[in-house]
């Protein structure tokens, strides 16, 4: 039964979005930080190209357990307490890494940022997109990833501030992330639970409340009998197991295929690594500093225009011009890096990549996994997809240091060119759109039958 597309409650849905949205700035802050605070690292630990890329991916390998432990715990006991802890786990880390007196413990500390980081990068978009009608669930989505991009150009901007406070100032960059981690779980203590995880769960009567503050009595009814048809009676915990099960194996395929390609395209070497690409062209620190500023600006405007056209062109679309960009694109970048051109070109070619980015596989992605999955595997399906992306990215970050000095700082860049082509390729033959239908419409276009 499709939904009744009036009588909701905007400022409502729109206020408990951005709340849990907020988890998206604390995975931003801890996106950005690293780029401005790796100069001062290198020196305050004596990094090799080794010890720069797994210092750089240990928030990876964190985000890893955090989405583990975030599948488990939202589908035993709900979206709302792992937004909590992941708020929480935050704080604790952000402290330590500022504290660090060894390269061990800062690690050690950056690995639980992103067990913090890992469990919000789940439970935020999941959560936004379980209280959101059909209409607008694509928009309040990219709320999530409209609060990253937040999250890193402000990092961007304190970085940039506290560049010049000495070679302690890397403390203050990761300590300042104590603040929004403390307002997050402020905001989290107000948000209902999810009402599909509640129905799920047999509190049908809480369901029916938070769904009466979100929209008009059509709507719950409407909404209500979708759930209960597609959990078909089943309340059960689900396993692992469960995820590739052939009913659902399409789903988590493009899930997880999604979710690697969002990462292997490689742009976030063009976050994490702003300084060690523009030295190459003989920026010095405040150049490099200043150009992680102007990526972030461009993030964020960009942001804003794809989540104005996520549900009015379309999820496809935008994924099909996002990555057939930034192939091209990397390609002219990779070459005018190898000739050493100006940095004002360089900086051109890699605000392209980021504008390309910002409107497609960015938002898009995150838009599709928090869609696709049936709502009896929501967490574990989704969970799966993104250790997928977080252990993609891990490779990434890992490895770019390494090959940049084998291959010299452009040679990566050819190889995300062909990655991006692929992923155009994919997205053409397997994703289907999914604008405006409801999440149980999806879960039987993306089954098997």
């Amino acid at each position: 039964m499709a939904q009744i597309q009036a009588g909701f409650n905007n400022s409502y849905i729109i206020g408990i979005s951005f709340i849990s949205a907020l988890g998206g700035y604390l995975f931003g802050f801890d996106f950005a930080v690293i780029s401005g605070a790796l100069p001062f690292l290198r020196t305050a630990f004596g990094l090799d190209a080794w010890w720069e890329g797994f210092l750089t991916g240990s928030l990876a390998l964190g985000c890893i357990a955090g989405c583990l432990i975030a599948g488990n715990l939202a589908d035993r006991y709900g979206r709302k307490p792992g937004l909590m802890l992941a708020a929480a786990v935050f704080a604790f880390s952000s402290f330590g890494m500022a504290v660090a007196g060894n390269l061990f413990f800062f690690v050690a500390m950056r690995f639980a940022a992103g067990i913090g980081v890992g469990m919000a990068s789940m439970l935020s978009p999941m959560y936004i997109a379980e209280v959101s009608p059909a209409s607008i669930r694509g928009r309040n989505v990219a709320i999530n990833q409209l609060t990253i991009v937040i999250g890193i150009l402000i990092t961007n901007l304190v970085n940039y501030a506290l560049a010049n406070n000495g070679p302690e100032a890397w403390r203050w960059m990761f300590g300042l992330g104590v603040i929004p981690s403390g307002l997050f779980l402020l905001g989290v203590l107000w948000l209902p639970e999810s009402p599909r995880w509640l129905l799920k769960a047999g509190h049908d009567d809480k369901a029916r409340q938070v769904l009466q503050k979100i929209g008009s009595a059509d709507f719950v009814n409407s909404t209500i009998n979708d759930i209960e048809k597609s959990l078909g009676g089943d309340t059960q915990k689900q396993s692992y197991s469960a995820v590739f099960n052939k009913a659902v194996r399409p789903a988590v395929m493009v899930g997880i295929t999604l979710a690697v390609f969002q990462q292997l395209c490689g742009i976030n070497v063009v976050f994490n690594y702003t300084s060690t690409i523009f030295e190459s062209v003989g920026a010095n620190l405040n150049r490099q500093l200043l150009e992680t500023v102007a990526i972030g600006i461009v993030n964020l405007f960009f942001t804003l225009l794809a989540m104005w056209q996520v549900d009015k062109l379309g999820r496809r679309p935008l994924m099909l011009i996002g990555s057939i960009g930034l192939s091209v694109t990397y390609i002219l970048l990779a070459y005018f890096l190898q000739n050493k051109a100006a940095a004002g070109l360089i900086s051109l070619l890699v605000l392209l990549a980021i504008s390309m980015y910002a409107t497609s596989l960015a938002p898009v992605t995150w838009v599709l996994i928090s869609e696709i999955f049936p709502n009896k595997i929501r967490g574990v399906a989704s969970s799966v997809a993104i250790v997928s992306l977080w252990g993609a990215y891990f490779i990434l970050v890992f490895t770019f240091p390494v090959l940049a000095q084998k291959l010299g700082t452009y040679g990566p860049f050819y190889l995300y060119s062909v990655i991006c082509f692929l992923g155009f390729l994919f997205v053409l033959k397997k994703v289907k759109e999914t604008k405006g239908q409801t999440l149980e419409q999806l879960e039987q276009s993306f089954s098997a039958h």
